[in-house]
Parts: C-alpha cells; sequence; structure tokens
C-alpha cells in the first residue's frame, strides 16, 4: 500500500488464517517461475499473454496458498508483480483449469504472516486486473452470528457492514477524485454462480446475507457481536473489506465464499478459540477447492455484470488535469473511460 511512482515495472516470475497452512510448494504441477517486463497500463504484456490463451475467463482468488493445489489444475507458474500500490501479498499462482484461467493470491502471505490490517488489498487486486483478471472470488474464514448458519456452512454474501478503520479503501484518494457506487457491492451473477456451485458439498448453502467487517486482529467483545447481531448482520470477519470496494473500482465482478468456522461470541459461555477455528478449516478447505472448481467452468458473462462500467461516470477529475505519469499510473483503471 505504499504510494507511487511515475513508470512501474512488472516482473512476472509468477478472517485470519484461511487455508495459509500450506507453504507454497516451488514445483508442483510443473510450477516454474516466469519472469516478463512490461510497461504499466492497459497494455501490459502479462495481460495480452493471458488474452492470448484461449481461455475464455480468467478467475482471480484471494485466500490462501492451499487452494490452489486442486486436481485438474495445471501449467501452474509463479508471478511476481509490482504494482503503482507496492507489492502483492506473495506470489500469485497461475494455472490453468479446464477452458479457465485461475490466478490465485495468498491473502495474508506466505506463512501467514500479514495481520488484516496490514494485507495490501489495492495491490492485491490491481495485480489480478493487471493479469487479466475477469472474475474475483475472495476466500474467506468468518464466524456466524446467526443459530441456522452452523460451522462448516458455506455463505455468499451480498452486503457488507464496514467497520474497519485506516486500511486504505480506494485507489483514487491522490490525484483523481471518483465516487463510485457501492450500494449493492457484490455482483449478484458471480454471487449466484458462486452459490450454485457450492451444491457440489454436501453442506447448507445461505445467499443473500450480511457480513461485518472489523479491523481485528483480536476478536469481538461480547457487547459489539450482539451489537452486530442487532443490526442484522450474519456473518463477521476482518478481510472482506476493502477488497469488495476495490474490486468494484476495478471494475471485476466480485463475490465472496465465506466459511463459517465458530459462533463468534454472542452465545452463552462462548468465545472463539483458534484451535476449534482450524479444525473446521481443516474440512473447509477441499470444499472451497471443490466449489472453486465448479465455479470455473459456470462464470457468468463480466460484461452483464452491474461491476463492467461501473467507473464510466465516476470519475469528477477531467483527463486534461491529469500529469503525464498519473495518466501511466491510471491507464489500467480508467483508460477506456478517459482515454489515457
Amino acid at each position: 500500500m505504499q504510494r507511487m511512482s511515475y513508470l512501474y515495472r512488472l516482473h512476472c516470475a509468477v478472517r485470519l488464517r484461511l487455508v495459509q497452512r500450506a507453504v507454497l510448494p516451488g514445483h508442483k504441477h510443473g510450477s516454474h517461475r516466469r519472469h516478463m517486463r512490461g510497461h504499466l497500463g492497459v497494455d501490459v504484456g502479462s495481460v495480452h499473454d493471458v488474452a492470448s490463451r484461449t481461455m475464455s475467463y480468467a478467475l482471480g482468488v484471494i485466500g490462501g496458498s492451499g487452494l490452489y493445489q486442486m486436481p485438474g489444475l495445471q501449467s501452474v507458474e509463479e508471478l511476481t508483480v509490482e504494482t503503482p500500490f507496492g507489492s502483492p501479498s506473495d506470489v500469485i499462482l497461475r494455472g490453468t483449469l479446464g477452458n479457465t484461467t485461475m490466478l490465485f493470491v495468498p491473502r495474508h502471505g506466505r506463512g501467514h504472516r500479514l495481520s488484516p490490517s496490514n494485507i495490501p488489498y489495492r495491490a492485491n487486486i490491481w495485480a489480478l486486473k493487471s493479469l487479466g483478471a475477469t472474475h474475483v472470488v475472495s476466500v474467506s474464514a468468518v464466524g456466524s452470528l446467526r443459530e441456522d448458519i452452523v460451522p462448516g456452512d458455506v455463505v455468499v454474501p451480498r452486503q457488507f457492514i464496514d467497520r474497519t478503520h485506516g486500511r486504505k479503501n480506494t485507489f483514487f484518494d491522490s490525484d483523481v477524485v471518483a465516487h463510485v457506487s457501492t450500494a449493492d457491492p457484490v455482483c449478484p451473477l458471480l454471487a449466484d454462480a458462486l452459490a450454485e456451485a457450492s451444491r457440489v458439498v454436501d453442506v447448507a448453502v445461505h445467499r443473500h446475507n450480511t457480513y461485518v467487517c472489523i479491523e481485528g486482529p483480536r476478536f469481538s467483545t461480547r457487547a459489539e457481536s450482539h451489537l452486530f447481531r442487532s443490526w442484522g448482520a450474519d456473518v463477521i470477519g476482518m478481510t472482506g473489506l476493502p477488497e469488495a470496494f476495490l474490486a468494484r473500482e476495478a471494475e471485476l465482478p466480485y463475490a465472496t465464499l465465506a466459511l463459517p468456522t465458530d459462533y463468534d461470541c454472542w452465545r452463552p459461555n462462548e468465545q472463539v478459540d483458534i484451535a476449534d477455528i482450524l479444525a473446521v478449516l481443516q474440512r473447509s478447505v477441499s470444499h472451497a477447492q471443490q466449489i472453486l472448481h465448479a465455479l470455473a467452468a459456470e462464470l457468468p458473462d463480466p460484461s452483464r455484470s452491474p461491476a463492467a462500467h461501473a467507473m464510466q461516470h465516476a470519475t469528477m477529475t477531467h483527463p486534461n488535469a491529469l500529469p503525464a505519469d498519473v495518466r501511466v499510473r491510471y491507464r489500467l483503471l480508467l483508460g477506456h473511460h478517459l482515454g489515457l
């Protein structure tokens, strides 16, 4: 989440502890490092590299390093990406699953070294966009705020409540002024497809729920947990925001696969226990892999998503007021709207 400089270069070589238990292997599934260079913007070489493939879509997955170890994933390579907003959480894993390109970002970094407050959210989303992602799915461990949402279930939220503070939650905090609508921050088409794909696992699937995102890294007090329930929140996590907001600014269809691991602390005589969370996550990793595998074959047309033209009328700054270096910086996100 660092500030930006004039020209950047892309070097392609390729809630808490979610599927970070596995460490990225260096050479599984034929994986290798790839080195490329390109001028940042719409014409980044890696974007054309993805586009030149026969793949219809590219699914970006933000979660843990273990997610990409799924049957059928081939041609895995590690991509090291530098963005105008600093480095992503770690190397990005790119592979193919059927006719879909898969891009995996280990949100907390290998070894789970980044706390929710220190995740480079902007760099993660920008990197996925620059690599040609057409959809983004966030896989997150959450706490349940409802009796009927049982640990081990699957939740596909449609709404967010933002209780974070101090995180960089926009790409446009300097040089360019933009106001994007986040009334409905989740792409309904992608969320529906994700919920349908979740039927491949034998667990209850909950739709149209609300995710409250807290700053962390601590868990809630009982008073806070009851307050969030009174607000209508159904699950609680620490990483869903600002990912959803940034994906909308990047005009990427976004949805969350939330995996409940506990009941937070609103129930009498209960509190969050890390050991219990990890036990549930052991099962949830396999479920997430199966769901993503099914989703990759049924991705909706991104051009029909509300995200597709989210920035069309959101930018207030006149293009003529943008210096050359700012034009370069925002070409990837705004080039087709502002003629950059």
